[in-house]
């Protein structure tokens, strides 16, 4: 269960500053705010945090599963989920010990958006061996980047992370005033049967070929729509992460003022919130006046006909604050600018496969096919007309781009399905240049959602060496194809 005490606790500054704002007067927002991005801060000589981190299976209760324990499977005892928390500057030694109940249950540790060596990538096969039922692996590492990031396994991710493997790691050293309050809201569904007390499918045919196989059960750190106690009047750091295998939601806030000042972890200049799109695995810190007295403020998913209300927030005490509401921006990211004059282009098309685009046909033509699909390989998405895994994960493919280290590319990546799709790349930090079906300012993210049909283009310096996961970050679309990895040498 998520306690309250465990989730509320220079030069390239201006540079980075005045681009943003550039960004923001290109893509028609109105920036909203005027105070500028703080300066980076150093990377200070840290200290070492340890953590042991033991995935196996917990009978948990959680409020949202309507008070029956559910054979979950969490890295730790008592509180779900792991909670990581670092000054820029720590080492993180983090031990991962395999107790997951099924002899041939391997399994890894993801570090989603870290900048970190290509060896604790988490990645099975290709950057690390498995971790097998009894086996203990650790990782060592100093992340470069502030900011909201969360890990996860990286085998059978759709079971694993659908049975609640995951954590969240906070880098601290981003503020340049401190906020009232500091809280993670995780948001996410279960693909539970509350009433039977056990879990469903995680895994289906229709869901793999088209948007996903959904989960009934919405929820918030575990709950069904909770009340968030907030200090009245404050102005609160809200850092959400979207830790579903499939949705996508359309987040707003709907009762009182908030802007989002980091996407992905990275610093943003403050900018009003209306909507934004999540795709799975993205975060955006948001600060928020929180409400006072009897007034309610609620956090809203407007990706639907009708918008779900997530979560509420509520004051409590004395009026923190009087002013206008003038958000405090965070410190300016350290993430190397691309040289967009001499970038190398690529081209990355993501498409569904033959049996992708039957399974994905109206009911009354893909009934018969679908027994033939089932004791296929399963290849659904593609990138670039190629599918990984094709049977087997621990299969490496060719990768699907050579880069040179220090070397600055634009991706053109075009979606040619039907269907929405959130690219995450590992080990670097895209910056989404342009897009013909969204109208986004230039940002920093590691996982881009691409509308269908859409086209956007973005750029980033090839610094990191390695063989680096390119995929799409809705899980059964990268079980069933649409996953690669770019090398960089």
């Amino acid at each position: 269960m998520v306690t309250r005490r465990q989730f509320t606790a220079g030069a390239a500054g201006v540079v980075a500053t005045a681009a943003a704002a550039a960004a923001l007067a290109r893509a028609g927002v109105a920036p909203g705010y005027s105070r500028s991005l703080g300066e980076t801060a150093p990377i200070p000589e840290g200290k070492t945090v340890a953590a042991r981190l033991v995935a196996a299976e917990r009978p948990t209760v959680l409020t949202c599963f309507g008070g029956r324990p559910l054979p979950m499977w969490t890295f730790s005892d008592g509180a779900w989920p792991a909670l990581l928390r670092l000054t820029l500057g720590d080492r993180l030694e983090a031990s991962l010990e395999n107790k997951l109940p099924r002899p041939d249950e391997i399994t890894s540790i993801h570090w989603h958006g870290i900048r970190l060596p290509n060896n604790q990538d988490g990645v099975p096969y290709l950057v690390q061996p498995p971790v097998s039922p009894g086996e203990i692996f650790r990782y060592s590492f100093v992340p470069p980047d502030t900011g909201t990031f969360f890990f996860h396994t990286h085998c059978n991710t759709v079971e694993q992370l659908g049975r609640g493997l995951l954590g969240v790691l906070i880098v601290d050293g981003d503020t340049t005033e401190s906020y009232d309050a500091d809280t993670v809201l995780i948001m996410r569904d279960w693909h539970v049967d509350p009433a039977a007390g056990q879990f469903t499918p995680f895994f289906t045919l229709r869901g793999a070929g088209r948007a996903g196989t959904y989960g009934p059960v919405r929820s918030v750190n575990g709950a069904v729509n909770p009340e968030i106690r907030l200090p009245a009047a404050g102005d609160c750091r809200l850092r959400l992460i979207n830790a579903d295998v499939t949705r996508i939601m359309q987040i707003g806030i709907e009762g009182a003022e908030a802007a989002i000042i980091a996407i992905d972890g990275i610093a943003v200049p403050p900018l009003p919130l209306s909507s934004w799109s999540m795709g799975p695995a993205t975060r955006i810190d948001v600060v928020l006046r929180a409400p006072q007295g009897t007034r309610i403020a609620r956090l809203v998913d407007r990706s639907t006909p009708k918008p779900v209300e997530l979560a509420h927030f509520t004051g409590s005490g004395e009026p923190r604050r009087k002013s206008r509401f003038s958000p405090a921006p965070l410190r300016a990211g350290r993430i190397p600018e691309p040289d967009l004059k001499t970038a190398t282009r690529m081209n990355f098309a993501f498409h569904a496969s033959d049996d992708g685009r039957l399974v994905a046909a109206p009911d009354d033509s893909a009934g018969g096919p679908l027994g033939e699909i089932c004791r296929s390989s399963r290849t659904f998405w593609t990138i670039n007309d190629r599918a990984w895994p094709e049977r087997d994960h621990s299969r490496l493919p060719p990768p699907l781009a050579l880069l040179q280290r220090g070397q600055s590319y634009i991706f053109q990546l075009k979606n040619s399905s039907k269907f929405s799709h959130p690219i995450h790349i590992h080990g670097h930090t895209f910056k989404l240049l342009r897009s013909n079906k969204q109208n986004r300012p230039e940002h920093h993210t590691d996982t881009l959602l691409l509308l269908p049909e859409e086209q956007a283009e973005v750029a980033f310096v090839a610094d990191n060496p390695g063989d680096w996961m390119f995929h799409c970050h809705i899980i059964e679309h990268q079980e069933t194809g649409m996953m690669g990895y770019i090398r960089v040498v």
